[in-house]
């Protein structure tokens, strides 16, 4: 744990001749998804917080609806009848629910991001990079970073806290309040220290776990990646609205 903040390529090159363990990342994911929930579970306790976040979700749905309207898929009159449902629903689901439901999607999206974003990561090292390496070593050098994203959670709901506003990351866009749907926002969204230094540790990891010499070259197949799918699933929302969560 330590090895990841202070010294991330002496800790991987340990591993390397320890070999890769499940424990290396099935700990930070868990601990990660745990801190998530409670951290979601703390900012949806406050009222405040609780209303900024109804309120993007419905103009983000009306943007949505519009579009049907203008395709003639929807009428005004259906808009509205449904835009009032889903408010309702929102406003007065239970917090129990909304928690159960929360938790459930949290630890889903949290392991099926992190097996495939890890299977990408060693087919492109294994392939494009020639790294000697398995998919049990990717998924150790993308798993023990998580412990920077545990730190960052921590500091997110912190700052939620204090300023009374939902943090969705740690980006220059966020403090600045830009959409993420624009190109501008998007771009100083990836202007997020603990980001950059959760996969600078990512890329170091790689690099000792696919026994290459080379860092540099992992520092720009990671960052590569990481910057260019999210250019992908940001004008694949622009062209489909109805895929605009992807560009959050």
């Amino acid at each position: 744990l330590v090895g990841v903040f202070t010294e991330p390529g002496n800790t991987f090159s340990k591993m390397v001749k320890a070999g890769a363990k499940t424990t290396d990342w099935i700990i930070p994911i868990l601990i990660v998804i745990l801190v998530a929930i409670l951290s979601n579970i703390v900012m949806m306790s406050n009222p405040i917080i609780k209303h900024s976040i109804v309120e993007k979700q419905m103009q983000q749905m009306e943007k949505t609806f519009d579009d049907m309207i203008a395709k003639g898929q929807l009428t005004e009159a259906q808009k509205e009848e449904q835009m009032n449902n889903v408010r309702d629903r929102m406003e007065q689901g239970g917090m129990a629910m909304n928690t159960i439901f929360t938790s459930i999607g949290i630890t889903i999206f949290t392991f099926l991001t992190f097996f495939v974003v890890s299977g990408v990561f060693m087919l492109f090292s294994k392939f494009a990079l020639k790294g000697e390496g398995t998919y049990k070593d990717a998924m150790s050098a993308y798993g023990l970073p998580y412990y920077i994203v545990i730190i960052q959670v921590i500091i997110m709901m912190i700052l939620a806290l204090v300023m009374n506003k939902f943090f969705t990351g740690t980006s220059v866009a966020e403090f600045a309040g830009m959409e993420k749907s624009d190109l501008a926002g998007f771009l100083l969204s990836k202007l997020d220290p603990f980001s950059i230094w959760f996969y600078s540790v990512i890329s170091i990891g790689f690099a000792k776990m696919f026994k290459s010499e080379n860092t540099v070259k992992y520092f720009i197949m990671i960052f590569g990646l990481w910057i260019g799918f999210g250019l992908i699933l940001f004008f694949i929302a622009k062209a489909v609205p109805f895929l605009s969560f992807l560009a959050q």
